[in-house]
């Protein structure tokens, strides 16, 4: 999903809710973004651009709910990076709240929190942009950081760590499941990861085999359509629009 810049003019809710943002951007700054970004990306026009992201990738999940992206990525020239430097932490909140003004006035969902990140990219000129989006969905598991740090075993997805430890972890959407992921390409009870510990040598580790559970979108592990697969380091399991990826932390033993 990506947009660059365009013509911002939209309908009246939009424009409206642009004049908002772009007033008290020049309050909480007082008018900096308009001296600094004169010639440059204008932050009225990446707000609208946000916008146009939501409404253009807009799944229809049911009649009254519609699953738009929630992780942005906004791509600038190295010339218009510096210049939003030193505000592109308060750009970002001001972004933020703006965003879900738009989507609780349209009915959106977002399937997580709202990120937005600013990176440079270059073969962008000054005065232009590029937005990257995507769904990432909320992840929520029981583990603490100590159960996380001592796991010989973690699954890395959508930026968290999720502890594997014997015997097992379901994955699903369901509040049932042991790692929950709200991602509506994911079942109630999608995947188990099945873990039994092993020592090899002087070396303490695991065994990890992952297993569909009857879902309905099945899963991809490394790329293929499994219904059942040994998992090492570095595996990658894909389900709905979420990939999990396998790390294996093996321990020596002192002798």
């Amino acid at each position: 999903m990506a947009s660059t810049r365009a013509d911002t003019r939209e309908g009246g809710d939009t424009v409206g809710g642009i004049q908002k943002f772009e007033q008290r951007l020049e309050s909480m700054i007082s008018g900096a973004f308009a001296r600094a970004f004169r010639s440059a990306v204008q932050p009225v026009e990446i707000a609208a651009a946000l916008q146009r992201e939501c409404d253009n990738n807009a799944q229809i999940l049911s009649r009254e709910r519609r699953l738009v992206p929630n992780a942005f990525h906004v791509e600038l020239s190295i010339t218009d990076l510096d210049r939003l430097a030193p505000y592109d932490t308060a750009l970002a909140d001001d972004l933020t709240g703006q965003l879900q003004e738009h989507a609780d006035a349209q009915g959106y969902s977002f399937p997580g929190p709202i990120s937005i990140e600013f990176e440079e990219s270059g073969d962008l000129t000054t005065g232009r942009f590029r937005i990257r989006s995507r769904a990432q969905a909320r992840v929520t598991g029981n583990a603490t950081h100590t159960q996380v740090s001592r796991a010989r075993a973690i699954l890395e997805v959508n930026g968290t760590r999720q502890p594997l430890h014997p015997p097992g972890v379901v994955v699903g959407r369901g509040n049932d499941a042991d790692l929950r992921i709200n991602d509506p390409g994911v079942s109630r009870r999608h995947i188990e990861f099945r873990v039994a510990a092993r020592t090899i040598g002087t070396r303490e580790g695991v065994h990890i085999e992952v297993h569909d559970l009857g879902s309905t979108n099945g899963m991809l592990v490394n790329g293929q359509k499994m219904s059942r697969s040994i998992a090492d380091d570095g595996t990658e399991v894909r389900i709905g629009n979420t990939t999990l990826t396998v790390r294996i932390v093996e321990e020596r033993i002192d002798v």
